[in-house]
């Protein structure tokens, strides 16, 4: 905890931001954000961070819902609201939510309780789907951040950041594609501006999500902050099949090119096709079986309500946003050390203030 005092002190000198946020990674922005989110503990095998001149100061916290998800509204003397999702606690479902990888649409509904459903549109392509575990972390936030939202939009603040560490920043994507959608539909007013940061976050998506959010924030809205060295946002693990491409592939079975081969080579090229789609489609199946519908058992006894969604045939899972990458330097390896014993020594707070404070923006072009 002193070492991570000690790099506040000399990377973070405290600084104004601007009353009406603007579109582009800042890095005092982030740490800030950083900050919020180690108090909050996001991480519970991290410490957490003891700072006593931060520019927010926290208006509400909520209870644990869901998936024991939880999530914090800051502000600041700027009118500029945070809402900060809380990461992987101690509580075993909490866990069990990141194994929960099976996919469901991008677009739909989910039966959280007998009297909650949870209807969303995070991307219109059809082929766009999303981590389960993280989008009932998504619906069940939702319920309780939307009203504080419009408390603040009609007190005049329409500056909102979202915030996410870890399995915090998995659910910070889907969170502000839902708050777009429904920005989009008139549901929150139009001028309300929302700006993202993913810390140390899994992917949230296959390849048609990550397509839309970067479509939604293209602008400069939503960032992916990476360490390296952290394995975390190289999770969940990943299969692409066939049917994880658009429709018109080099890969369908009936390629009309195929049909103009002399009948030996076709059915060479028919054998290798087999062999070659079957593979990974075993390995999709085996996910969804024993990260669907084991782990579904699971969530279940937390939540008995929550009835089982229709899964969608893919684990493609790939990172989404524009990914701000911090590469360990030599110090960082003098104070973080490979050690097999620490799996999450790369992914807490403080390798992320080390990183951040010695990472140099580039300008884009």
């Amino acid at each position: 905890m002193k070492r991570i005092a000690i790099y506040l002190l000399i990377f973070f000198p405290l600084t104004g931001l601007s009353e009406t946020l603007l579109p582009g990674f800042s890095k005092s922005e982030y740490v800030e954000l950083l900050k919020i989110s180690a108090k909050q503990g996001s991480d519970p095998l991290d410490t957490e961070v003891d700072s006593s001149n931060d520019l927010y100061k926290c208006i509400y916290k909520s209870h644990e819902m869901g998936l024991h998800n939880q999530w914090e509204l800051w502000e600041n003397t700027d009118d500029v609201a945070v809402i900060s999702i809380r990461g992987t606690s101690k509580d075993f479902v909490s866990w069990i939510a990141n194994f929960y990888v099976t996919m469901v649409p991008a677009k739909g509904r989910l039966q959280l309780e007998k009297n909650y459903i949870f209807e969303y549109e995070l991307a219109s392509d059809p082929k766009a789907a999303v981590h389960t575990g993280w989008l009932i972390g998504t619906g069940m936030l939702a319920r309780d951040i939307l009203p504080k939202i419009d408390s603040l939009t009609d007190a005049g603040i329409k500056n909102f950041l979202i915030m996410g560490h870890s399995q915090g920043g998995a659910i910070a994507y889907l969170m502000t594609s839902h708050l777009y959608h429904l920005r989009k539909i008139g549901r929150l007013p139009a001028d309300v501006i929302f700006k993202t940061y993913c810390s140390a976050a899994p992917k949230p998506g296959n390849l048609f999500y990550a397509y839309s959010f970067e479509d939604i924030t293209s602008e400069g809205w939503a960032f992916n902050v990476v360490n390296a060295a952290d394995w975390i946002p190289e999770m969940p693990l990943t299969t692409q099949t066939i049917s994880d491409y658009n429709n018109v592939n080099p890969f369908m079975p009936e390629l009309p090119i195929l049909k103009k081969q002399k009948l030996l080579r076709r059915l060479i090229l028919k054998q290798a096709y087999g062999k070659l789609s079957g593979l990974p489609q075993n390995s999709q199946e085996a996910t969804n079986f024993y990260m669907g519908e084991r782990i579904f058992s699971m969530i279940k006894k937390s939540m008995p309500e929550f009835e089982k969604p229709k899964y969608f045939e893919s684990i493609n899972y790939v990172r989404a946003g524009r990914t701000i990458v911090l590469i360990p330097d030599e110090n960082y390896w003098v104070d973080f050390p490979y050690n097999p014993n620490r799996l999450y020594i790369h992914h807490l707070f403080e390798p992320y203030f080390h990183l951040i404070g010695s990472y140099e923006p580039t300008a884009l072009p």
